[in-house]
Protein backbone atom coordinates (compact mmCIF):
# COMPACT_ATOMS: atom_id res chain seq x y z
CA UNK A 1 0.00 0.00 0.00
CA UNK A 2 1.45 3.33 -1.08
CA UNK A 3 1.03 6.51 0.99
CA UNK A 4 1.74 10.00 -0.37
CA UNK A 5 3.32 12.64 1.85
CA UNK A 6 3.09 16.19 0.50
CA UNK A 7 5.60 18.22 2.49
CA UNK A 8 5.67 21.95 1.69
CA UNK A 9 8.34 24.13 3.25
CA UNK A 10 9.08 27.82 3.00
CA UNK A 11 11.47 27.38 0.06
CA UNK A 12 10.32 24.16 -1.64
CA UNK A 13 7.80 21.36 -1.61
CA UNK A 14 7.99 17.69 -2.49
CA UNK A 15 5.83 14.62 -2.91
CA UNK A 16 7.23 11.49 -1.30
CA UNK A 17 5.73 8.02 -1.58
CA UNK A 18 6.13 5.65 1.35
CA UNK A 19 5.30 1.98 1.86
CA UNK A 20 6.18 -1.00 4.06
CA UNK A 21 8.28 -3.85 2.74
CA UNK A 22 8.97 -6.74 5.14
CA UNK A 23 8.61 -4.38 8.10
CA UNK A 24 11.00 -1.81 6.60
CA UNK A 25 9.80 1.66 5.58
CA UNK A 26 10.66 2.51 2.00
CA UNK A 27 10.29 5.96 0.45
CA UNK A 28 10.95 7.74 -2.82
CA UNK A 29 10.65 11.35 -3.91
CA UNK A 30 8.50 11.63 -7.03
CA UNK A 31 8.03 15.39 -7.43
CA UNK A 32 9.62 18.64 -6.24
CA UNK A 33 8.74 22.30 -6.73
CA UNK A 34 9.86 25.73 -5.57
CA UNK A 35 8.10 27.92 -3.02
CA UNK A 36 8.73 31.34 -1.55
CA UNK A 37 7.21 34.60 -0.45
CA UNK A 38 6.51 37.16 -3.17
CA UNK A 39 5.66 40.88 -2.81
CA UNK A 40 1.95 41.61 -3.43
CA UNK A 41 -0.10 44.64 -2.45
CA UNK A 42 2.66 45.86 -0.18
CA UNK A 43 3.09 42.58 1.73
CA UNK A 44 5.04 39.31 1.46
CA UNK A 45 2.54 36.67 0.37
CA UNK A 46 2.25 32.96 -0.44
CA UNK A 47 0.88 32.05 -3.87
CA UNK A 48 -1.63 29.45 -2.67
CA UNK A 49 -3.10 28.97 -6.16
CA UNK A 50 0.31 28.07 -7.57
CA UNK A 51 1.00 25.79 -4.60
CA UNK A 52 -2.29 23.98 -5.13
CA UNK A 53 -1.45 23.54 -8.81
CA UNK A 54 1.88 21.97 -7.79
CA UNK A 55 0.08 19.70 -5.31
CA UNK A 56 -2.03 18.38 -8.18
CA UNK A 57 1.00 18.05 -10.48
CA UNK A 58 2.73 15.83 -7.92
CA UNK A 59 -0.37 13.66 -7.43
CA UNK A 60 -0.54 13.18 -11.21
CA UNK A 61 3.10 12.13 -11.17
CA UNK A 62 2.22 9.14 -8.96
CA UNK A 63 -0.07 7.81 -11.67
CA UNK A 64 2.50 8.49 -14.38
CA UNK A 65 5.03 6.22 -12.64
CA UNK A 66 2.44 3.55 -11.88
CA UNK A 67 2.58 3.84 -8.09
CA UNK A 68 -0.91 4.99 -7.11
CA UNK A 69 -1.24 5.82 -3.39
CA UNK A 70 -4.27 4.82 -1.37
CA UNK A 71 -3.87 7.67 1.12
CA UNK A 72 -2.26 11.10 1.24
CA UNK A 73 -1.60 13.85 3.77
CA UNK A 74 -0.24 17.41 3.65
CA UNK A 75 2.10 19.23 6.04
CA UNK A 76 3.45 22.78 5.85
CA UNK A 77 5.02 25.40 8.11
CA UNK A 78 2.92 26.86 10.94
CA UNK A 79 1.17 30.14 11.88
CA UNK A 80 -0.04 31.23 8.40
CA UNK A 81 -3.69 30.98 7.38
CA UNK A 82 -6.40 31.60 4.78
CA UNK A 83 -9.80 33.23 5.35
CA UNK A 84 -12.81 31.84 3.46
CA UNK A 85 -16.09 33.64 2.65
CA UNK A 86 -19.62 32.20 2.67
CA UNK A 87 -19.17 30.93 -0.91
CA UNK A 88 -15.92 29.11 -0.08
CA UNK A 89 -13.70 31.66 -1.81
CA UNK A 90 -10.49 33.07 -0.38
CA UNK A 91 -10.69 36.48 1.31
CA UNK A 92 -7.64 38.69 0.82
CA UNK A 93 -4.06 37.58 0.27
CA UNK A 94 -2.19 34.84 2.14
CA UNK A 95 0.31 37.08 3.90
CA UNK A 96 3.40 35.26 5.21
CA UNK A 97 4.81 35.27 8.72
CA UNK A 98 7.99 37.12 7.69
CA UNK A 99 5.94 40.16 6.63
CA UNK A 100 6.48 43.28 8.73
CA UNK A 101 2.78 44.04 9.34
CA UNK A 102 2.93 42.55 12.85
CA UNK A 103 5.71 44.84 14.11
CA UNK A 104 4.62 46.38 17.42
CA UNK A 105 1.59 44.14 17.81
CA UNK A 106 3.04 41.93 20.53
CA UNK A 107 3.26 44.97 22.80
CA UNK A 108 -0.16 46.18 21.65
CA UNK A 109 -1.83 42.86 22.54
CA UNK A 110 -0.08 42.87 25.94
CA UNK A 111 -2.08 46.03 26.71
CA UNK A 112 -5.21 43.83 26.59
CA UNK A 113 -3.84 40.64 28.12
CA UNK A 114 -0.57 40.17 29.99
CA UNK A 115 2.27 38.01 28.73
CA UNK A 116 1.93 35.73 31.77
CA UNK A 117 -1.84 35.31 31.34
CA UNK A 118 -1.43 34.58 27.64
CA UNK A 119 1.24 31.95 28.36
CA UNK A 120 -0.95 30.34 31.03
CA UNK A 121 -3.78 30.00 28.50
CA UNK A 122 -1.87 28.91 25.40
CA UNK A 123 1.57 27.70 26.54
CA UNK A 124 2.97 29.38 23.40
CA UNK A 125 5.87 31.83 23.30
CA UNK A 126 4.56 35.19 22.15
CA UNK A 127 6.23 36.24 18.92
CA UNK A 128 5.42 38.62 16.10
CA UNK A 129 5.11 35.74 13.61
CA UNK A 130 2.26 34.06 15.52
CA UNK A 131 -1.25 33.99 14.06
CA UNK A 132 -2.67 35.84 17.05
CA UNK A 133 -0.63 38.93 16.18
CA UNK A 134 -1.31 38.55 12.46
CA UNK A 135 -5.05 38.66 13.20
CA UNK A 136 -4.57 41.63 15.54
CA UNK A 137 -2.77 43.46 12.73
CA UNK A 138 -5.44 42.46 10.20
CA UNK A 139 -8.13 44.00 12.44
CA UNK A 140 -6.40 47.36 11.95
CA UNK A 141 -5.15 47.08 8.35
CA UNK A 142 -8.09 45.30 6.70
CA UNK A 143 -11.03 44.89 9.11
CA UNK A 144 -13.36 44.32 6.14
CA UNK A 145 -11.59 40.99 5.47
CA UNK A 146 -12.44 39.69 8.94
CA UNK A 147 -16.02 40.90 8.50
CA UNK A 148 -16.36 39.16 5.14
CA UNK A 149 -14.73 35.91 6.35
CA UNK A 150 -16.81 32.96 7.53
CA UNK A 151 -14.06 30.37 8.04
CA UNK A 152 -10.45 30.35 9.28
CA UNK A 153 -8.17 27.65 7.84
CA UNK A 154 -4.45 27.12 8.34
CA UNK A 155 -2.54 26.74 5.05
CA UNK A 156 -2.61 22.89 4.97
CA UNK A 157 -6.25 22.87 6.09
CA UNK A 158 -7.02 25.12 3.12
CA UNK A 159 -5.43 22.64 0.71
CA UNK A 160 -7.41 19.77 2.29
CA UNK A 161 -10.57 21.84 1.71
CA UNK A 162 -9.71 22.42 -1.94
CA UNK A 163 -9.03 18.72 -2.45
CA UNK A 164 -12.06 17.31 -0.63
CA UNK A 165 -14.53 20.14 -0.07
CA UNK A 166 -14.35 19.44 3.68
CA UNK A 167 -13.07 21.92 6.29
CA UNK A 168 -10.98 21.05 9.35
CA UNK A 169 -8.82 22.87 11.90
CA UNK A 170 -5.99 20.40 12.55
CA UNK A 171 -4.54 20.33 16.06
CA UNK A 172 -0.75 20.49 15.61
CA UNK A 173 -0.85 23.47 13.27
CA UNK A 174 -3.65 25.17 15.22
CA UNK A 175 -1.43 25.02 18.31
CA UNK A 176 1.12 27.32 16.63
CA UNK A 177 -1.44 30.15 16.40
CA UNK A 178 -1.23 31.09 20.12
CA UNK A 179 -5.03 30.84 20.17
CA UNK A 180 -5.48 27.25 21.40
CA UNK A 181 -6.04 26.48 25.09
CA UNK A 182 -3.05 24.37 26.11
CA UNK A 183 -5.12 22.35 28.59
CA UNK A 184 -8.31 21.68 26.57
CA UNK A 185 -6.44 21.43 23.22
CA UNK A 186 -9.23 23.41 21.56
CA UNK A 187 -9.58 27.09 20.67
CA UNK A 188 -9.59 29.43 23.65
CA UNK A 189 -12.92 31.15 23.06
CA UNK A 190 -12.28 33.30 26.14
CA UNK A 191 -9.10 34.59 24.50
CA UNK A 192 -10.83 35.19 21.16
CA UNK A 193 -13.45 37.27 22.99
CA UNK A 194 -10.76 39.35 24.70
CA UNK A 195 -9.04 39.99 21.38
CA UNK A 196 -12.29 40.86 19.59
CA UNK A 197 -11.92 38.06 17.03
CA UNK A 198 -15.22 36.44 16.07
CA UNK A 199 -15.46 32.88 17.35
CA UNK A 200 -17.60 31.71 14.44
CA UNK A 201 -14.50 31.63 12.22
CA UNK A 202 -13.17 28.59 14.05
CA UNK A 203 -14.41 25.00 14.13
CA UNK A 204 -13.49 22.48 16.82
CA UNK A 205 -9.93 21.21 16.50
CA UNK A 206 -9.43 17.77 14.87
CA UNK A 207 -6.59 15.35 15.58
CA UNK A 208 -3.99 13.89 13.19
CA UNK A 209 -5.26 10.68 11.65
CA UNK A 210 -8.77 12.01 11.05
CA UNK A 211 -10.20 10.85 7.73
CA UNK A 212 -11.00 13.98 5.69
CA UNK A 213 -12.78 12.33 2.75
CA UNK A 214 -11.90 11.53 -0.84
CA UNK A 215 -11.00 13.81 -3.72
CA UNK A 216 -13.73 15.95 -5.24
CA UNK A 217 -15.03 14.61 -8.59
CA UNK A 218 -13.33 17.39 -10.57
CA UNK A 219 -10.01 16.74 -8.80
CA UNK A 220 -10.32 12.99 -9.38
CA UNK A 221 -10.96 13.65 -13.07
CA UNK A 222 -7.84 15.83 -13.29
CA UNK A 223 -5.39 13.52 -11.49
CA UNK A 224 -6.84 10.28 -12.82
CA UNK A 225 -7.57 8.36 -9.61
CA UNK A 226 -9.00 8.76 -6.12
CA UNK A 227 -7.67 8.16 -2.63
CA UNK A 228 -8.35 8.89 1.05
CA UNK A 229 -7.11 12.23 2.35
CA UNK A 230 -5.93 11.93 5.97
CA UNK A 231 -5.46 14.88 8.32
CA UNK A 232 -2.07 15.95 9.59
CA UNK A 233 0.06 16.22 11.59
CA UNK A 234 -0.05 19.23 9.31
CA UNK A 235 2.64 21.22 11.11
CA UNK A 236 5.93 20.04 9.63
CA UNK A 237 7.75 19.96 12.97
CA UNK A 238 5.03 17.79 14.51
CA UNK A 239 5.42 15.40 11.60
CA UNK A 240 9.22 15.38 11.94
CA UNK A 241 9.11 14.66 15.67
CA UNK A 242 7.00 11.56 14.99
CA UNK A 243 10.03 10.18 13.13
CA UNK A 244 12.57 10.64 15.95
CA UNK A 245 14.31 7.22 15.92
CA UNK A 246 14.01 6.42 19.61
CA UNK A 247 11.56 4.92 22.07
CA UNK A 248 13.46 6.04 25.16
CA UNK A 249 11.47 7.94 27.77
CA UNK A 250 13.62 11.09 27.78
CA UNK A 251 14.68 12.16 24.29
CA UNK A 252 15.98 15.55 23.19
CA UNK A 253 15.64 16.49 19.54
CA UNK A 254 16.39 19.24 17.06
CA UNK A 255 14.23 19.38 13.96
CA UNK A 256 16.81 21.11 11.81
CA UNK A 257 15.95 23.02 8.66
CA UNK A 258 15.10 26.64 7.90
CA UNK A 259 14.28 26.80 11.61
CA UNK A 260 15.91 24.77 14.37
CA UNK A 261 13.18 23.53 16.71
CA UNK A 262 14.84 22.09 19.79
CA UNK A 263 13.00 20.37 22.59
CA UNK A 264 11.40 17.29 24.12
CA UNK A 265 8.05 15.50 24.15
CA UNK A 266 6.03 15.81 27.34
CA UNK A 267 2.76 14.36 28.58
CA UNK A 268 1.93 17.69 30.25
CA UNK A 269 2.60 21.30 29.22
CA UNK A 270 5.52 23.10 30.86
CA UNK A 271 4.26 26.51 32.01
CA UNK A 272 6.79 27.58 34.63
CA UNK A 273 8.26 31.08 34.81
CA UNK A 274 11.59 29.59 33.70
CA UNK A 275 10.02 28.08 30.57
CA UNK A 276 8.28 31.34 29.72
CA UNK A 277 11.32 33.51 30.40
CA UNK A 278 13.62 31.17 28.46
CA UNK A 279 11.25 31.32 25.45
CA UNK A 280 10.04 27.72 25.43
CA UNK A 281 6.76 26.99 23.69
CA UNK A 282 4.27 24.11 24.11
CA UNK A 283 3.13 23.11 20.63
CA UNK A 284 0.79 20.23 19.87
CA UNK A 285 2.07 16.84 18.79
CA UNK A 286 0.71 13.48 17.75
CA UNK A 287 -1.73 11.95 20.26
CA UNK A 288 -1.74 15.13 22.38
CA UNK A 289 1.98 14.86 23.12
CA UNK A 290 3.26 18.35 23.89
CA UNK A 291 6.30 19.46 21.95
CA UNK A 292 8.09 21.61 24.53
CA UNK A 293 10.62 23.37 22.36
CA UNK A 294 12.47 26.54 21.51
CA UNK A 295 12.43 28.22 18.08
CA UNK A 296 16.03 28.94 17.08
CA UNK A 297 16.75 30.83 13.89
CA UNK A 298 18.28 27.78 12.19
CA UNK A 299 19.77 27.28 8.74
CA UNK A 300 17.75 30.23 7.45
CA UNK A 301 20.81 32.29 8.36
CA UNK A 302 23.28 30.32 6.22
CA UNK A 303 20.73 30.05 3.39
CA UNK A 304 20.60 33.85 3.23
CA UNK A 305 24.38 34.18 3.44
CA UNK A 306 24.73 31.73 0.56
CA UNK A 307 22.29 33.75 -1.60
CA UNK A 308 24.14 36.97 -0.74
CA UNK A 309 27.33 35.34 -2.02
CA UNK A 310 25.55 34.80 -5.35
CA UNK A 311 25.01 31.09 -4.66
CA UNK A 312 28.68 30.76 -5.55
CA UNK A 313 29.25 28.08 -2.89
CA UNK A 314 27.35 24.91 -2.07
CA UNK A 315 26.41 24.34 1.57
CA UNK A 316 29.13 21.67 1.72
CA UNK A 317 31.70 24.18 0.44
CA UNK A 318 30.60 26.75 3.01
CA UNK A 319 31.08 24.11 5.72
CA UNK A 320 34.60 23.44 4.36
CA UNK A 321 35.37 27.19 4.47
CA UNK A 322 34.04 27.30 8.02
CA UNK A 323 36.44 24.50 8.98
CA UNK A 324 39.34 26.59 7.67
CA UNK A 325 38.14 29.54 9.80
CA UNK A 326 37.14 27.46 12.83
CA UNK A 327 39.19 29.55 15.28
CA UNK A 328 37.34 32.78 14.44
CA UNK A 329 35.85 33.70 17.85
CA UNK A 330 32.69 35.75 17.24
CA UNK A 331 29.09 34.56 17.75
CA UNK A 332 25.63 36.12 17.49
CA UNK A 333 22.36 35.46 19.34
CA UNK A 334 20.47 32.99 17.12
CA UNK A 335 17.26 33.83 19.01
CA UNK A 336 17.32 37.53 18.10
CA UNK A 337 14.42 38.67 15.88
CA UNK A 338 16.82 40.94 13.98
CA UNK A 339 17.79 37.81 12.00
CA UNK A 340 14.17 36.95 11.12
CA UNK A 341 13.96 38.93 7.87
CA UNK A 342 16.90 41.34 7.54
CA UNK A 343 17.54 43.18 4.30
CA UNK A 344 20.97 41.56 4.25
CA UNK A 345 21.88 38.70 6.62
CA UNK A 346 25.64 39.13 6.16
CA UNK A 347 25.48 42.82 7.04
CA UNK A 348 23.24 42.05 10.03
CA UNK A 349 25.75 39.50 11.35
CA UNK A 350 28.59 41.98 10.93
CA UNK A 351 26.58 44.74 12.64
CA UNK A 352 25.80 42.48 15.61
CA UNK A 353 29.48 41.64 16.02
CA UNK A 354 30.43 45.34 15.83
CA UNK A 355 27.77 46.33 18.37
CA UNK A 356 28.95 43.64 20.80
CA UNK A 357 32.66 44.56 20.39
CA UNK A 358 33.62 41.27 18.73
CA UNK A 359 35.87 40.76 15.70
CA UNK A 360 33.87 41.42 12.52
CA UNK A 361 33.82 38.48 10.06
CA UNK A 362 34.90 39.39 6.53
CA UNK A 363 35.50 36.22 4.51
CA UNK A 364 32.81 33.68 3.54
CA UNK A 365 34.45 31.15 5.86
CA UNK A 366 34.39 33.57 8.80
CA UNK A 367 30.71 34.43 8.18
CA UNK A 368 29.85 30.72 7.96
CA UNK A 369 31.72 29.81 11.14
CA UNK A 370 29.94 32.61 13.03
CA UNK A 371 26.58 31.17 11.94
CA UNK A 372 27.46 27.55 12.78
CA UNK A 373 29.17 28.34 16.09
CA UNK A 374 26.26 30.59 17.08
CA UNK A 375 23.77 27.80 16.40
CA UNK A 376 25.85 25.24 18.30
CA UNK A 377 26.19 27.60 21.28
CA UNK A 378 22.43 28.20 21.28
CA UNK A 379 21.77 24.43 21.10
CA UNK A 380 24.06 23.81 24.09
CA UNK A 381 22.40 26.52 26.18
CA UNK A 382 18.95 25.21 25.26
CA UNK A 383 19.95 21.66 26.26
CA UNK A 384 21.12 22.89 29.67
CA UNK A 385 17.87 24.78 30.19
CA UNK A 386 15.80 21.70 29.33
CA UNK A 387 17.77 19.62 31.85
CA UNK A 388 17.17 22.30 34.48
CA UNK A 389 13.39 22.51 34.15
CA UNK A 390 12.80 18.76 33.63
CA UNK A 391 15.30 17.48 36.18
CA UNK A 392 16.35 14.87 33.61
CA UNK A 393 19.82 14.19 32.19
CA UNK A 394 20.13 14.09 28.41
CA UNK A 395 23.39 12.61 27.12
CA UNK A 396 22.41 12.78 23.43
CA UNK A 397 20.75 15.17 21.00
CA UNK A 398 18.79 13.64 18.11
CA UNK A 399 19.07 15.90 15.06
CA UNK A 400 16.47 15.13 12.40
CA UNK A 401 15.49 16.79 9.13
CA UNK A 402 17.57 18.25 6.32
CA UNK A 403 19.99 19.97 8.69
CA UNK A 404 21.05 16.58 10.09
CA UNK A 405 23.19 16.21 6.96
CA UNK A 406 25.41 19.18 7.96
CA UNK A 407 28.41 17.32 9.31
CA UNK A 408 30.32 20.43 10.36
CA UNK A 409 27.41 21.73 12.45
CA UNK A 410 26.87 18.26 13.95
CA UNK A 411 30.53 18.04 15.03
CA UNK A 412 30.52 21.54 16.52
CA UNK A 413 27.23 20.86 18.34
CA UNK A 414 28.65 17.69 19.90
CA UNK A 415 31.79 19.54 20.97
CA UNK A 416 30.10 22.66 22.38
CA UNK A 417 27.23 20.83 24.09
CA UNK A 418 29.30 17.96 25.48
CA UNK A 419 26.65 15.53 24.25
CA UNK A 420 26.56 12.83 21.60
CA UNK A 421 24.79 13.96 18.42
CA UNK A 422 22.66 11.33 16.64
CA UNK A 423 21.96 12.61 13.13
CA UNK A 424 19.12 11.36 10.93
CA UNK A 425 16.82 10.61 9.31
CA UNK A 426 17.12 13.54 6.93
CA UNK A 427 13.60 13.18 5.55
CA UNK A 428 12.01 13.12 9.00
CA UNK A 429 9.07 15.38 8.13
CA UNK A 430 7.93 13.27 5.19
CA UNK A 431 8.55 10.06 7.16
CA UNK A 432 6.44 11.33 10.05
CA UNK A 433 3.71 12.33 7.60
CA UNK A 434 3.78 8.78 6.20
CA UNK A 435 3.83 7.19 9.69
CA UNK A 436 0.64 9.07 10.56
CA UNK A 437 -1.07 7.63 7.49
CA UNK A 438 0.17 4.12 8.29
CA UNK A 439 -1.13 4.46 11.85
CA UNK A 440 -4.49 5.74 10.57
CA UNK A 441 -5.04 2.66 8.38
CA UNK A 442 -3.70 0.18 10.96
CA UNK A 443 -0.33 -0.74 9.47
CA UNK A 444 1.19 0.21 12.84
CA UNK A 445 -0.58 -0.28 16.15
CA UNK A 446 1.19 2.49 18.07
CA UNK A 447 3.66 5.33 17.70
CA UNK A 448 6.33 3.29 19.50
CA UNK A 449 5.88 0.50 16.95
CA UNK A 450 6.19 3.05 14.13
CA UNK A 451 9.35 4.54 15.65
CA UNK A 452 10.84 1.06 15.97
CA UNK A 453 10.32 0.69 12.22
CA UNK A 454 12.11 4.04 11.67
CA UNK A 455 15.09 2.75 13.68
CA UNK A 456 15.13 -0.39 11.54
CA UNK A 457 14.75 1.49 8.26
CA UNK A 458 17.07 4.52 8.41
CA UNK A 459 20.74 4.97 9.26
CA UNK A 460 21.67 7.32 12.09
CA UNK A 461 25.18 8.81 12.24
CA UNK A 462 26.83 9.32 15.60
CA UNK A 463 29.09 12.26 16.56
CA UNK A 464 30.77 11.88 19.94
Amino acid sequence: MYHLAIDIGASSGRHILGWLEDGVIKDMEIYRFDNGLTPKNGHLCWDTDLLFKEILNGIKRAKEIGKIPQTMSIDTWGVDFVLIDKDGNKVGDSVGYRDSRTEGYVEKVFETISKRELYDITGIKSGMINTLFQLAALKDYAPEQLEQACEFLMIPDYFVYRLTGNKFNEYTNASTTELVDVKSNNWSYELLDKLGIKKSLFRDVSMPGTMCGRLLPEIEAEVGFNLDVILGPSHDTAAAVMAVPSNEENVMYISSGTWSLMGIESGVPQLSDACMDQLFTNEGGYDHRYRVLKNIMGLWMIQNVRHELGDKYSFAELAELAELSKDFPSTVDALDDRFLAPENMTDEIKAYCAETNQPIPETPGEIAVVVYNSLAKCYAECADEIEAFTGNKYTAINIIGGGSKNEYLNRVTAKVSGRTVLAGPGEATAIGNILNQMLAVGEFGSLSEARSAVMKSYAVKEYK
